[in-house]
């Protein structure tokens, strides 16, 4: 099939490039001139395992092309994807201007039939006003249906080319031939591929991340309760998570949730229920217990130095919103960061891939170090921020000379805390 997609971030670059590794042939459109061309040269401007090597044999096979022209993306496509940011309003709510621009766009340029898809996250009733912006001008037969992304950054390629399912909203039989089509190559082992009505599929989404979102943070209720009773969230969590009907995902405790996609889609769908005069009081809830539990430990550090950090210096590990991903959109390190900064700290931080990203919104604020144990040289403390495959077993013998005390804030529970004990470190964890 000829496909183009339109956008390519993140969700937009992990849909054309394996669809591509399919066998479709792909065009991605983006307005960002320099990008495109570094796309051409083969250069993949985002960090996500498994991707560049797709990347680069599909480019070479000439299955995935580039260009910053709409008109020739688009041309013989059969399925058009909307893969473009709807970043959150002054009020919570998402942005939809880019997706409706292109959609006013899309319309004059229509050659042939098509199927539009929604692939970015949008509020129930986006399909319909994507479809009346393309009709007002459109010449030739189209369906707008819409098509949740539900990819993790750090396995998004796995999760892409074996998804446990796939979400269609759509009313048309035509477009949903065409779907089932489509994705029939990556469902062959017998997942789902479920239809339903575009309004439920757009809401499907902003369900499924705003319950996991919940979950994380139920858990960090938890773990704040265990602090108070002397419990150990790490035992509650094995007695929760055995039982089937909770499942042992996302019951971690830690420093709260961040990246693209839980933030502003709890926000998003507490705004909607707003908009139509429903208290979902559970989401109000997670917003809150999350801004907070992000410098959870921040009054510990300062607790710890007798409330005067003056003169300190913090080693930071992690500065990705979780580990497998340079994306650093609303990462709980950063918070962290500001808040140290505010009380006169000094920063070094390291983290494997989201370096160059943070010195982009920081600049020179911080020290950045080349790998942990720079990080940690000289340091009063350490604060894990980001659960780094690379954090799990270090040298701890090497760490007590390079720090000048040897105290560890684990904002990821990365270490137990009787080993910790053992080996000679003044160690504060979440919940345990």
């Amino acid at each position: 099939m000829r496909i183009a997609v339109i956008g390519t971030g993140y969700v937009g670059l992990v849909t054309g490039t394996c669809f591509a590794e399919t066998g479709n042939h792909v065009v991605c459109v983006d307005i960002d001139s320099e990008k495109v061309e570094k796309m051409q040269k083969g250069q993949i401007p985002i960090y996500e395992p498994g991707l560049e090597v797709l990347f680069e044999r599909n480019i070479r096979q000439g299955r995935l092309e580039f260009t910053t022209s709409l008109a020739k993306g688009i041309v013989g496509a059969e399925v058009i994807f909307l893969a473009l940011p709807t970043p959150p309003d002054e009020d919570g709510s998402a942005d939809l201007q880019y997706i409706l621009k292109v959609a006013n766009d899309l319309g004059p340029l229509l050659e042939n039939y098509a199927v539009i898809v929604d692939k970015s996250t949008v509020p129930v009733g986006t399909s319909e006003r994507v479809t009346t912006a393309i009709a007002k001008t459109a010449k030739v037969g189209f369906d707008v249906v819409s098509n949740p992304e539900f990819l993790r950054e750090g396995v998004a390629v796995e999760d892409f080319m074996k998804p446990e399912r796939v979400v269609v909203g759509t009313t048309s039989e035509r477009a949903k031939k065409v779907m089932e089509h489509l994705y029939a190559p990556l469902v062959r082992q017998g997942n789902p591929v479920i239809f339903m009505g575009e309004k439920s599929a757009e809401l499907t989404k902003y369900a499924a991340n705003s319950f996991l979102a919940t979950k994380i943070t139920f858990m960090n209720e938890i773990a704040n309760l265990c602090e108070k009773l002397g419990a150990n969230v790490d035992d509650i969590r094995r007695g929760m998570g055995t039982d089937s009907r909770i499942g042992k995902r996302f019951l971690f405790a830690g420093i709260g949730y961040g990246g693209s996609c839980f933030p502003k889609d709890v926000q998003a769908l507490a705004k909607l229920a707003s908009d139509v005069e429903y208290d979902f009081r559970i989401l109000d809830s997670v917003m809150k217990v999350n801004h907070v539990q992000k410098t959870k430990l921040i009054p510990k550090i300062k607790k710890f130095f007798k409330g005067d950090l003056s003169n300190k210096t913090i080693a930071i590990w992690g500065l990705a919103f979780k580990p497998n991903t340079d994306d650093i959109r609303e990462a709980p390190a950063l918070y962290n960061i500001r808040a140290l900064l505010e009380a006169g700290a000094k920063v070094k931080a390291f983290d494997p891939e989201a370096m160059e990203n943070v010195k982009e919104l920081l600049g020179g604020a911080i020290e950045y170090c080349y790998d942990e144990y720079a990080a940690v040289e000289g340091a009063d403390a350490l604060l894990v921020a980001t659960e780094w495959p690379v954090f799990r077993t270090p040298d701890f013998d090497r760490m007590k000379c390079l720090l000048n005390k040897a105290v560890i804030f684990d904002g990821r529970n990365l270490f137990e805390p009787e080993m910790m004990k053992n080996i000679g470190f003044e160690y504060v964890s979440v919940g345990r």
